[in-house]
């Protein structure tokens, strides 16, 4: 019985090409995106929970501030914190520090070959014992246990060892090509591992460690504990001890626990590798349910569109004996097998658009995720449960027909399911009428965020890493790089304008009286060649930053350079600053030279906070300010001047504003995946409406023909047939607005730099609702208007 269910089904869609065409591509398109999403959620979901203790970790985050000031948060602890808490509290059994998130670019050579790695760390011995990080060669407790020890990956082995065994072999590290010994070798990172390295060398490499103080906050630390159930119960005894060790203290420091495996999805502060947000998870999730509602309901309008043809049917099939259970199975057997081949098809949709999915959502996505016998269960139950709902409703209703009215030509639908179909119309457009909304919202905010004037130049500045070894000879490569004539300016500081973190304490002559804020070191040119304005005050000089000897020699005296807010928060005005008195920390005595203007020097989901710039004589970043034109050549000029100058180092650069983009790349990724679901809604959408039009079409076929042999033109019956479908549309639209309105409200208060969502927003996405759906709908339209009204008369 079964079989022939499926055989008739067979003949069914065959003899129906059209119509199954269009409800396969539905479906097909509905769980290809929802395959997608599912494996991009997946990816997500899944960070940092391949690590057997992932439930057993916490990362400690640092909260320092002053009696009179706001506190400064980060993931930043000193050397102190994991020893003095593994001695104080018996929940920690282990931990791990690691050099800090932006300190992570090391050069090393080997032979011939010199690269500049990125993802370079420093860790403690007890790294992987921490961490579930798997080691190919070595074991966990000796490859970092002495200084100048590295464990390297696989990826990080074959570059530079080929098929030779690296065990045993030095590297050699930094600018000054201190001998590294390879000790290990390990796994590559998971792409879902918030932690990223090629190289991984012991801490100890970096000296003694300093730890009686909780100042010198540059590291990262991780902590091991017993139990996973301790957690608040260490948070607690955390808080006790260190308001005991802040006692007499100028400035309070407290800790704080987050949980290792919420980091990536829940923590305002990144890890080695960006943060995603929980809410961009529930949006796509939302996306991804939506679609696949919209591609059921689709099928559910399309289906009954076909109603009135399959009425006879129905009731030759009654008359002969069929029950209305075996109708019933008959439809929704043709239900499954449609349901079946469009899962079929989506696969094969999904496999090709992969790649250019994690190209436009900047991820690494493998299919091989959804082989695993538990999602291909969970697949198989969701296709079982589509094909249920998509089919139900036609299948109840079909074989609900009765006979003798359908055979004497007097079947009519009842009221009651076409008020349901309008509802499904209703429900796809409000889906479609929100996302196009969101689209909207979402693109103004990055364009603002692209156009705004940020204070400072982005474009066409190119960044260059350096080390001591350049430092020793920065006016001789300053130079040279001046004298390409395209090359309008360089500059030296140890961070871009795009992302200053370093943080100190300031204040005025009164030492008890002090701020929190934000410094950076910077040379002579670093004002004109990132375009900032000084608004008091005069810029500093090279004496100024010449006479800066040593890193914190507190015989220096220097001459610091204000935003606005830095001098606002002292409670001075721009011009009342220029000469006062103050301290940058207490070891750096001087005066203020300029105020400048306040510039976004962080994301935009932050206010600007008070900075200092300031001479010093060191630096990690060399800015090369161009005219934007010709740029391969201008390149290519600087790499010659650089084989020249640095040829200890290769010639590796990136330029200042795709740094600046990268501040908000889940955003953009979150933008492009709406952007491209929202198109998808509203095509599906538009195949709800086909089959509702079509449907129409077919119940009023005898009353078009009436009404063209009473001598109504095609225009008049295409537009009494699309008027019809222009009240769901607009239902939608006013349910849509407020949701919208409301959701991308809350969206846009996460920045604090943000766009207002105007009224034209709704208009235009009401037009275009509209819009669309007249001309989903006059096809139809003007197929019934233009057809011969003998045909439709006698069609009975």
């Amino acid at each position: 019985m079964i079989r022939n269910y499926f055989k008739i089904a067979w003949r069914n869609m065959l003899r129906n090409k059209g119509f199954s065409l269009i409800n396969i591509t539905g479906l097909a398109l509905g769980l290809a995106c929802c395959l997608l999403l599912v494996l991009y959620l997946q990816h997500e979901l899944s960070y940092d929970r391949f690590h057997t203790n992932a439930d057993r970790i916490v990362r400690v985050i640092m909260e320092y501030k002053f009696e009179q000031g706001e506190g400064n948060k980060g993931n930043f602890t000193s050397t102190k914190v994991f020893p003095e808490f593994k001695r104080q509290f018996p929940e920690v059994k282990d931990g791990v520090r690691m050099s800090a998130t932006f300190n992570n670019s090391r050069l090393v050579k080997y032979e011939d070959k010199v690269v500049q790695e990125k993802r370079f760390l420093f860790a403690d011995s007890t790294f992987f014992n921490v961490f579930g990080f798997k080691l190919l060669s070595g074991t966990a407790d000796d490859v970092l246990k002495a200084p100048k020890m590295v464990v390297i990956s696989q990826s990080a082995a074959k570059r530079y060892f080929g098929n030779d065994n690296p065990v045993g072999k030095t590297l050699l590290i930094g600018s000054k090509q201190a001998p590294f010994l390879v000790t290990g070798v390990s796994e590559d990172c998971p792409t879902n591992s918030q932690i990223q390295y090629d190289m991984i060398a012991s801490l100890s490499s970096l000296g003694p460690m300093q730890e009686e103080t909780y100042s010198n906050a540059n590291y990262t630390t991780y902590l091991l504990m017993n139990k996973a159930s301790s957690f608040d119960a260490l948070q607690r005894k955390i808080n006790a001890f260190m308001k005991k060790e802040n006692e007499g203290a100028d400035w309070i420091v407290n800790f704080e626990l987050e949980p290792f495996t919420k980091i990536h999805l829940h923590s305002a502060f990144d890890a080695f590798v960006p943060n995603s947000n929980i809410n961009y998870i529930y949006i796509i999730a939302g996306v991804a349910l939506l679609i696949l509602i919209i591609a059921c309901f689709t099928y559910i309008n399309l289906s009954t569109a076909r109603s009135a043809e399959r009425a006879r049917e129905v009731g030759i099939r009654k008359v002969s004996g069929a029950f209305r259970g075996q109708l019933f199975r008959q439809f929704l057997s043709e239900s499954v097998m449609i349901t079946i081949i469009a899962l079929l098809l989506s696969v094969f949709l999904m496999l090709a658009a992969l790649p250019s999915f994690n190209s436009l959502a900047g991820t690494q996505l493998q299919y091989d995720k959804l082989l695993n016998p538990a999602v291909i269960g969970i697949t198989m139950l969701f296709v079982a449960v589509v094909a249920l709902l998509a089919g139900s409703y036609p299948a109840l209703m079909l074989s609900g027909f009765q006979p003798v009215k359908v055979l004497k030509g007097s079947f009519k639908n009842t009221v009651s399911g076409t008020a349901l179909r309008k509802g499904l119309i209703v429900f796809q457009f409000t889906v479609s009428v929100f996302l196009i909304i969101a689209t909207f919202v979402i693109k103004s905010q990055l364009q603002f965020i692209q156009n705004k004037k940020l204070g400072f130049a982005k474009d066409n500045v190119v960044v260059l890493d350096i080390d001591q070894a350049i430092m020793e000879k920065i006016d001789a490569v300053k130079t040279e790089l001046n004298n390409i004539p395209s090359v309008k300016g360089v500059s030296l500081a140890y961070e871009s304008p795009v992302t200053i973190r370093g943080g100190y304490n300031m204040s005025g002559t009164d030492l008890s009286k002090q701020i929190n804020v934000t410094a950076n070191p910077v040379d002579e040119n670093y004002v004109p060649v990132m375009g900032l304005e000084i608004i008091a005050g005069t810029n500093i000089t090279m004496q100024d930053v010449k006479s800066i000897d040593g890193f914190q020699d507190t015989s220096n005296y220097y001459y610091f350079m204000l935003n606005e807010s830095a001098a606002s928060a002292l409670g001075w005005k721009p011009q009342e600053a220029i000469g006062k008195k103050m301290y940058l920390d207490e070891t750096r005595p001087g005066e203020v030279k300029a105020v400048v203007k306040d510039f976004h020097f962080a994301s935009m989901h932050t206010e600007i906070q008070p900075l200092v710039l300031f001479p010093g004589g060191w630096a990690s970043n060399l800015f090369v300010k161009t005219d934007g034109k010709n740029t391969p050549a201008v390149l290519k000029a600087m790499e010659s001047k650089w084989k020249t100058l640095a040829s200890h180092r290769p010639f590796t650069f990136h330029f200042l504003d795709e740094e600046y983009q990268k501040l908000y790349d889940s955003e953009m990724r979150t933008g492009k995946v709406l952007n491209l679901f929202a198109i998808l809604a509203v095509l599906l959408a538009c195949l709800g409406l086909f089959g509702l039009s079509a449907y129409a079409a077919k119940q009023r076929i005898k009353e078009i023909g009436v009404r063209k042999v009473l001598g109504a033109s095609a225009t008049n019956i295409s537009l009494l047939l699309s008027s019809g479908f222009l009240k769901p549309v607009v239902i939608a639209f006013f349910i849509a607005s407020p949701v919208a309105w409301f959701a991308m409200n809350k969206w846009l208060q996460q920045f604090s730099y943000r766009v207002d969502i105007e009224w034209w927003i709704f208009i235009a996405a009401g037009v275009l609702s509209v819009l669309i759906a007249l001309a989903t709908v006059s096809f139809q339209s003007v197929k019934a208007a233009i057809s011969n009204p003998v045909k439709s008369l006698r069609a009975e």
